[in-house]
């Protein structure tokens, strides 16, 4: 069957009484949403192993910045060309081939790496993982729609985001105690793993035929043509545009905060790799709590006040990281910095699934994910580098205040009034 196809005898009724069922009875929507938990739970063992295995090798935060910043410039170059492709192409075989193409790649890191380390082939992999990230993550947001619709969207990303970081709770535990066993890459070997059965998932899913107002895009336009396009979208709806231009700031300030994490337990703190399993494990059910409770948070507060105090809550609680020199208060931070980031962006990112005409949802992503992130990586970079030089204290704090005005500045915008 066509990846992007239901079968045609299905009834209006019949799709009426789908509507109406809680999604996880629904049968392409459940196999979807087990795909991702599983591809999250391999990759959040590389979201602790691979800077551990930077930081074993090289004993430099500022390297393990400069690995985040590679990636990161990698994943917005990808996003260039991703609307491009998304929108003229056989959704779910895309991301299956994403699936697979990371699989591969992260599978080569343990087998190298059992000769020597290699610190080359993490900048090699770890940018074209990304960016072959970037073609899924664009990929999904068009395929969440096209399994539940526009009317439970925020619904269906809440569950999907709160199991995901559910499987985060217990990917970075179990990544920091294999870490600490057999060392770091080790645990990439199980991210290489959970691709490969996020694509055997992937593969059973079956998608709503594209609506009428969903035909494939030309394939005539450029690259360039249809970014334009994406960012004309953006810069005419005015939410959209606050909310760019406020997420650019964001990820510039917040992109390199894992590492820091990783970076304080280690360095200031002298723990070890079980530990920052331990913790990374901990934070992510501020991801779960946050997720779950997103669509009843919008619901009673509406989007703007839901978006402006998650931001407000994510620099709070990444200003005071660096002052707080136990392991549980770095914990509960942690948790409080992955809350709002979960309830913030579930509410943008259905936002602009909501709003999107679905002929234009790949291009617009695209758009909006290369414009936030396009100077993530220097902040990457610039926030690992201060930490290096000043210490994680003054890092952390600037970070968090900049980010906590972000905040105070969203309430002159139309995101207030949202």
């Amino acid at each position: 069957m066509d990846g992007e196809t239901h079968e045609g005898s299905r009834s209006s009724a019949a799709d009426g009484g789908a509507a109406a069922r809680p999604l996880w009875r629904q049968r392409d929507f459940a196999v979807f949403w087990g795909a991702q938990t599983l591809s999250v739970l391999g990759d959040s063992f590389a979201l602790i192993a691979l800077p551990l295995l930077v930081l074993e090798a090289t004993g430099s935060v500022a390297r393990m910045g400069l690995l985040t910043a590679v990636g990161g410039a990698a994943a917005v170059l990808a996003a260039v060309f991703a609307g491009t492709v998304v929108d003229r192409v056989d959704r779910r075989r895309l991301l299956v081939t994403c699936d697979l193409v990371r699989m591969v790649l992260y599978g080569l890191i343990p087998l190298v790496w059992a000769f020597g380390p290699r610190v080359w082939l993490l900048y090699t992999v770890l940018p074209l993982c990304e960016a072959v990230g970037m073609f899924f993550a664009v990929g999904y947001v068009t395929v969440v729609r096209a399994l539940v619709g526009t009317g439970r969207l925020t619904e269906a990303n809440g569950l999907l985001n709160a199991t995901a970081a559910a499987a985060g709770v217990l990917g970075p535990l179990c990544a920091g105690l294999v870490a600490a066993w057999t060392g770091p890459a080790a645990a990439v070997a199980v991210d290489a793993a959970g691709f490969a059965a996020s694509a055997a998932c992937l593969r059973r899913v079956r998608l709503r035929a594209r609506a009428g107002d969903d035909t494939p895009a030309s394939g005539r336009g450029t690259v360039r043509q249809d970014l334009r396009t994406g960012v004309a979208f953006l810069y005419r709806h005015p939410l959209l545009r606050s909310l760019t231009a406020l997420l650019f700031g964001f990820s510039f300030l917040t992109l390199g905060l894992n590492d820091l994490i990783i970076y304080h337990l280690k360095h200031d703190l002298g723990h070890g790799d079980g530990t920052v399993g331990t913790v990374m494990a901990a934070g992510a059910l501020g991801t779960v709590a946050g997720s779950l409770l997103v669509a009843r948070i919008r619901r009673v507060l509406g989007f703007g006040t839901a978006w402006i105090g998650a931001v407000a809550l994510c620099g709070l609680t990444c200003a005071a990281l660096g002052r707080v020199g136990s392991v549980p208060g770095v914990a509960v931070l942690a948790a409080g910095f992955l809350a709002g980031v979960g309830i913030a962006g579930t509410c943008s990112m259905s936002l602009r699934q909501e709003v999107t005409p679905e002929h234009l949802l790949g291009r617009v992503t695209s758009a909006y994910w290369t414009l936030q992130y396009s100077a993530a990586p220097v902040g990457a970079a610039l926030l690992t580098w201060a930490a290096a030089r000043w210490g994680t204290t003054p890092a952390a704090l600037t970070a968090g205040v900049t980010c906590a005005l972000l905040a105070l500045i969203a309430l002159v915008t139309p995101i207030r009034r949202a």
